[in-house]
């Protein structure tokens, strides 16, 4: 890469011939692995390990995963406060009363 970006080959993003062969042939067969998956864990008739296997293995396609954040500044150091302050608001004056903690 010159100067950090891309200059040739490939857009980010666009499949590789393996990949798009792959695709390809899922949508002759029209049934993607996903789908096998989602067909499986809608079937009562399949036993309980196939249907939790199915969807074990489909979940990461249908929900995402939730990131996990740290909190800190930035040498690494934990968040510290000196103060907590609870505002309540009067609904029918629209005015605050301040609680400190």
């Amino acid at each position: 890469m010159a100067s950090g970006r891309k200059t040739g080959g490939r857009q980010k993003g666009t499949p590789n011939r393996r990949t798009r062969e792959t695709m390809d042939a899922a949508k002759r067969t029209g049934v993607t692995p996903l789908d096998y998956m989602l067909q499986m864990l809608a079937d009562e008739s399949a036993s309980k390990e196939d249907r939790m296997w199915a969807a074990e293995k489909a979940a990461p396609y249908v929900h995402p995963k939730l990131a996990s954040v740290e909190h800190g500044v930035k040498d690494g150091a934990p968040l510290t406060f000196e103060r907590i302050e609870r505002i309540i608001v009067d609904p029918q004056h629209g005015r605050p009363e301040s609680l400190s903690a």
